[in-house]
């Protein structure tokens, strides 16, 4: 169900020109909850007014399809400063920074610059300079999870 879930969604926010960053599912089975992260395609700052469209649009389809049930709990908001990386194109929109990344091939979590995304879609290799300056490329595949990192 998760999968058709997040599908539905995106096609929904794909008519509206946001992309689906993130989607978390919580609460519990008489009462879910779906949190929604989005992102605005023109790389505009995502605005309350935003995500108020894209909420109505996904709630309305949610009721008209009945695949969360009738009860639920809708949050749609900006992705945020430590946004999450999913997809290839995610990264290329963020090399140059950094991020924390969950990854086997780093040893586990590691705080890393983006240095280049290359390769094939669904074969893409992503490399990371580590803190001690040494450049790895790891396999999008091999990222279990990746957020941007942000320093105040």
């Amino acid at each position: 169900m998760n999968e058709a879930l997040e599908q539905l969604v995106a096609q929904e926010l794909d008519h509206l020109g946001f992309d689906l960053v993130e989607m978390r599912h919580g609460g519990s089975r008489s009462r879910p909850t779906l949190q929604v992260r989005i992102d605005r395609r023109d790389g505009q700052p995502v605005l309350v007014d935003d995500c108020a469209v894209a909420s109505r649009a996904i709630e309305a389809r949610l009721d008209a399809e009945q695949s969360v049930g009738e009860r639920y709990v809708l949050e749609v908001s900006s992705p945020g400063v430590e946004r999450a990386l999913r997809r290839a194109s995610d990264w290329r929109r963020f090399v140059g920074q950094r991020a924390n990344v969950l990854s086997p091939l780093l040893g586990g979590r590691q705080e890393v610059e983006i240095v280049e995304v290359a390769g094939d879609p669904g074969a893409e290799m992503i490399k990371v300079r580590t803190p001690k300056g040494e450049e790895q490329n790891i396999p999008l595949a091999e990222v279990r999870e990746a957020r941007l990192a942000f320093h105040w």
